[in-house]
């Protein structure tokens, strides 16, 4: 009874909404959920789009069994316009993850531009089934040292490092 209340409360306040404006207000309430997740991915300056990698494309494995949470390799060194394919296994969900506040802000740009479906600030869709991959390119990342983790697997050191060099 107390749902079925709430949601005759719910469809009212959704009707008096829709009622309430003009037709542009009404089609923004209407795509709210497609708006926000677009309007993470394009953080980076209209100048910042998704540069193509240029050199060899590596590829990490996102792995979670009965020996812990882990990328494969978890530290690895590319040159300047390679790119990495980050491939599930298993144990999912995963995802790659920087750190905003510890990424310089050049690099930050650059990343930005290069992580296509973000689900947050640096920060990959999730991925859920296996042979799922993200690939990110670091074209126009300056060198030096990324930290990276998965999200959900954290606590359980799922951590590596991409150095550019």
């Amino acid at each position: 009874m107390r749902f079925l209340g709430f949601a005759v409360v719910t469809g009212a306040a959704l009707m008096l909404g829709a009622c309430g404006g003009d037709k542009a207000a009404t089609t923004d309430t209407a795509m709210a959920p497609a708006a926000d997740s677009t309007a993470m991915a394009p953080a980076a300056p209209a100048a910042g789009a998704m540069a193509p990698i240029t050199g060899t494309t590596h590829e990490v494995k996102m792995i979670g069994d009965g020996t812990g949470y882990r990328f494969e390799p978890a530290n690895i060194t590319i040159a300047a316009g390679d790119g990495i394919k980050f491939l599930m296994i298993s144990g999912g969900p995963h995802n790659v993850a920087f750190d905003p506040a510890v990424v310089p802000a050049a690099a930050k740009t650059a990343l930005m531009a290069n992580m296509p479906e973000q689900s947050g600030e640096l920060s990959s869709k999730m991925m859920l089934n296996a042979d799922e991959s993200y690939t990110i390119s670091f074209a126009g990342v300056p060198a030096g040292e990324y930290a990276y983790h998965c999200t959900p697997h954290l606590a359980m050191n799922m951590k590596g490092v991409i150095t550019v060099k």
